[in-house]
């Protein structure tokens, strides 16, 4: 924790901006590795929905989004990146801090967006970061500032929502400093987990997925925050490849551990597709929090996540002080025929202080660990701050199916309709202008309720069973009922006592999963799967919440107008033409 008790440097890419906080009447205590509920004046019991402290602090960052020719795991070729590195770097702040970020667009044939994935943008929704939907793309050359108040707090990410970006290297880590539901002494920061394709997702795209969309990509390797190292040796194809050049000393992720100690890691699912585990060999990981919901802690040998979820665990460090043992991100090919070549080697180190002769750890994973998918047991994920789902205003059925056009163009529909928004008229800017008649290909849900709950029963009826992690901007929600096989209106139990509650959801193959949020934040908000070439196929629709409330500062209207008056002129003469939705 920082800022308000004490202040570390952010390492050249931020500044800070530092007024008197408001004290508040209740006695303060200090977040400390025996105190980790404690937060000032606050503390993990705090209902962050409705309260925020006023650290009066705005941190400010400097995004550069360009191409690079890297090699993280030995293998190079041309990547799209921010801050020269994947992932970039990370967006800290504290809970209540004000979030300014300034994003340039330096590649030369792509414009851009950048998604702050958890973010609720609560009044801030033209900082949400969606293309055609709360902004228009940025043009090359150009830039945009970010700005939104940190009202949460725990782990989330940045990635750009412009089309396959997020599978080229746009994605970076955020960690909100807060209080925790389980002490630890040192904080790891952020774990990314995700896969790495030796071809451009775009290659990859225009080749299997946009049309019929019946082979599964299946990617080298894999990663942990941007290192694991890939065998050139593996096939006569890699062998030949000149692009493989390998690493320096088979470079990985690696963490020291001092024996007695505990250990917070901040575990990010940043896939392109699949799930993966995450687990450290004859440790327990102590689950915390899911997603930006702190949790009551429960023990478990590893965690599953799907792309866009987070956990964060605390570990202690209790095994032989003279060893050393693999950290595993597991990729998980038991759905929607995933796989990867490296499947059971994206592997980091755990070393023991004691360990210096940098050895391969020879440690086994635990027996426990089976391939799957989903989400972590819905009973594990009982929120520390309990909320009571109200009865529903609306409760609308949502089903999930698919179609082909005549040239075998493949698309996901969500509520009966596949989702292609239009880059030069974001629907925020629609809402703004009083416009209440949407394109079809907008895919709009309407609601005007005012804080009230809506039911949405998510149903596969693809019969294909799949499994798709579905996230909603704009909230955390809550999930009443979830399973496999059909939802059976008055049959199905939904739990509105205290349900997990986060902002991604598996919806499982064949199955449903019903969620409730409630009307509290005004805005187009953008629902959809995450894993990316689902998104590029239209598996997504547009919630418009409220929209008559919703009123943008003059200052935003304009600076809007002008982006897209900027990118509409710059996209008449690219070469490169919207191919997908868009997301």
């Amino acid at each position: 924790m920082w800022t308000k008790y004490f202040t570390l440097p952010l390492l050249g890419i931020a500044t800070l901006v530092q007024a008197t906080p408001v004290v508040g009447p209740r006695q303060a205590c200090q977040n400390t590795p025996t105190s980790r509920k404690c937060w000032g004046e606050y503390s993990v019991n705090t209902d962050y929905y409705v309260e925020t402290p006023d650290t009066g602090v705005t941190r400010e960052y400097w995004l550069n989004v360009h191409h690079a020719i890297l090699a993280p795991d030995g293998y190079r070729r041309e990547l799209m990146v921010v801050n020269g590195s994947v992932p970039g770097p990370t967006i800290e702040a504290d809970w209540g801090d004000h979030v300014v970020i300034h994003v340039t667009n330096n590649m030369l044939h792509n414009g851009t967006s950048i998604h702050w994935h958890g973010i609720r943008q609560l009044g801030s929704v033209q900082s949400d970061g969606v293309p055609g939907v709360t902004e228009c793309p940025i043009a090359p050359g150009e830039s945009k500032t970010y700005r939104f108040r940190a009202t949460q707090y725990g782990t989330a990410w940045y990635h750009s929502h412009f089309s396959l970006q997020l599978a080229e290297g746009i994605v970076g880590p955020i960690v909100i400093h807060g209080p925790t539901t389980a002490n630890y002494d040192v904080d790891v920061g952020p774990v990314m987990l995700m896969e790495y394709f030796h071809q451009s997702a775009f290659h990859i795209w225009e080749k299997t997925q946009r049309k019929i969309a019946l082979i599964q990509p299946v990617a080298e390797n894999g990663l942990i925050n941007g290192l694991n190292p890939y065998d050139c040796n593996s096939s006569s194809k890699s062998k030949n490849d000149p692009a493989c050049i390998g690493t320096e000393d088979g470079e990985r992720f690696q963490v020291s551990f001092e024996k007695g100690k505990k250990y917070r890691f901040r575990i990010i699912g940043a896939q392109v597709d699949g799930y993966m585990k995450f687990t450290i060999d004859n440790h327990v990981l102590t689950v915390v929090a899911a997603d930006f919901v702190p949790i009551k802690p429960y023990t478990t040998d590893s965690v599953i996540l799907a792309s866009g979820q987070r956990y964060d665990v605390v570990v202690e460090a209790n095994a032989d002080e003279n060893s050393a043992y693999w950290i595993r991100a597991i990729y998980q090919t038991a759905c929607n025929q995933n796989d990867n070549e490296n499947k059971n080697n994206i592997l980091g180190i755990a070393r023991y202080n004691n360990n210096n002769n940098n050895a391969k750890p020879t440690s086994t994973r635990h027996r426990s660990i089976t391939n799957s998918c989903g989400d972590e047991p819905y009973a594990s994920l009982v929120p520390w701050v309990a909320h009571t789902v109200g009865s529903s205003a609306v409760s609308e059925s949502i089903p999930l199916q698919w179609f082909y056009e005549l040239d075998l163009v493949f698309h996901w529909t969500l509520h009966s309709k596949t989702l292609i928004v239009n880059w030069s008229d974001p629907t925020v800017l629609d809402v703004h202008d009083g416009v209440t008649a949407f394109p079809t290909l907008g895919n709009v849900v309407k609601i005007d309720y005012v804080d009230r709950w809506v039911y949405w029963v998510i149903k596969d009826l693809t019969l294909v069973n799949a499994f798709h992690p579905m996230h909603l901007h704009g909230h955390d929600f809550y999930i009443l009922a979830q399973g496999r096989g059909p939802y059976i209106p008055g049959i199905t139990r939904l739990n509105t006592v205290n349900p997990p509650r986060r902002d991604t959801v598996t919806l499982g193959g064949n199955g449903y999963t019903v969620i409730a949020f409630k009307t509290d934040n005004p805005g187009s908000w953008l629902f959809h799967c995450h894993i990316a070439w689902h998104a590029s196929q239209g598996l997504a629709m547009q919630l418009v919440e409220r929209g008559a409330e919703l009123s943008l500062p003059a200052s935003d209207v304009t600076e809007m107008r002008d982006s897209c008056e900027v990118w509409s002129d710059w996209y008449e003469d690219s070469a490169h033409k919207q191919d997908d939705s868009g997301i």
